[in-house]
């Protein structure tokens, strides 16, 4: 593990939708939150980890690894197993988009795997077990590439999206939220993407922060990329939804942005899905927080027939060359989150294949 470390500059973060070797899933147990709906989101975790190992290797981070292997084994198929390998690391929770290694690669296949800090999302709930899954996995030998210790800068994975062409996108909201990485400004926070993530611009997104997000306004739930200059994004049609006025200004801001060339955007809008709540208070539930597999895109549902076909059918026309299925959600966002926010992708050559 290196420290002290400047990125090289013919390192890139590439897009979700480049060649992948594998996705990282944290696996729920009894000591995290899922504890009083434990069977259900474990459930959601076995229908992730089969639509996932039909496709590519699956990483599972899990504080017992002999148990899951006889759970699993009896669950899945003998070829879905034949991808799956199982690492064990203790964990606070599950979300490995933000505990999980960011990785920028190069046109030789090079990989480098960036341990960013974790901390709750600003200091919210105990991470310091999650905080370590990325280096605990490197000292097992999961990692084709570079470790790079960058545990002296909080950023978490949903809260960027990349063109894959040099262009970082994010939210004012979270990357200026407190317990993050005061006393940096805004233009100080800014030159540090630049500088770890080796990107040419940052475009910061200014509105859209849905009611129940407890990352302070992930931009992987309400803005996308997608092949060919396109982002997806959230919007509310019902003028009475208290989060109608901030969307509308989202999408005045998306529409006036232009590529690094000076293009407009092709803008594609998802529907909300209608209000869920739990115990009263009201969840963020998305559509724009669907994983991007190797042909294969996997769209929340969440029981609303209508709304969850109509999101399938626009995330299609995003990845035309993809297979869009939808995996059931309504458990995930007990928790505040949904499939996206569970995954972390590792593009091609960055991982040791057992």
């Amino acid at each position: 593990m290196t420290s002290n470390y400047h990125t090289p500059q013919d390192f890139y973060l590439p897009a979700e939708w480049e060649k992948q070797d594998a996705i990282q899933l944290t696996w729920p147990h009894a000591n995290t939150d899922w504890k009083p709906y434990l069977d259900d989101i474990t459930e959601t975790f076995l229908q992730l980890s089969k639509a996932i190992s039909d496709k590519e290797k699956l990483i599972i981070a899990t504080p017992n690894k002999k148990s899951l292997s006889n759970y699993l084994s009896k669950k899945l198929s003998e070829s879905n197993l034949k991808n799956i390998i199982i690492y064990e690391c203790n964990s606070n929770d599950t979300w490995a988009r933000d505990h999980g290694a960011i990785t920028l690669k190069n046109k030789n296949g090079d990989c480098l795997l960036l341990d960013f800090k974790f901390n709750g999302w600003g200091e919210k709930f105990k991470a310091e077990k999650d905080n370590k899954i990325t280096h605990c996995l490197y000292t097992q030998n999961a990692f084709n590439g570079s470790l790079v210790d960058y545990n002296d800068f909080v950023l978490e994975g949903g809260s960027i999206e990349t063109d894959g062409k040099g262009t970082i996108f994010t939210t004012t909201c979270c990357l200026l939220a407190p317990h993050r990485n005061q006393p940096l400004d805004k233009t100080e926070i800014e030159n540090q993407l630049k500088e770890r993530l080796n990107a040419n611009r940052i475009v910061w997104l200014e509105h859209g922060e849905l009611i129940g997000d407890d990352t302070d306004g992930h931009i992987d739930t309400i803005v996308r990329t997608a092949p060919n200059d396109t982002l997806l994004y959230m919007r509310f049609d019902n003028s009475q939804d208290p989060q109608y006025n901030d969307f509308i200004e989202l999408e005045k801001q998306l529409k006036s942005l232009t590529t690094a060339d000076g293009h407009p955007y092709r803008l594609l809008a998802l529907p909300a899905p209608d209000a869920m709540y739990d115990e009263g208070d009201r969840l963020p539930a998305t559509y724009a927080n669907f994983v991007i597999l190797n042909n294969l895109v996997i769209v929340p549902s969440y029981n609303q027939q209508e709304k969850d076909k109509e999101a399938r059918n626009i995330i299609q026309q995003a990845f035309p060359q993809h297979e869009v299925i939808s995996i059931d959600a309504s458990t995930v966002v007990r928790q505040h989150g949904s499939l996206h926010c569970l995954t972390m992708q590792y593009p091609a050559n960055s991982i040791h294949t057992k």
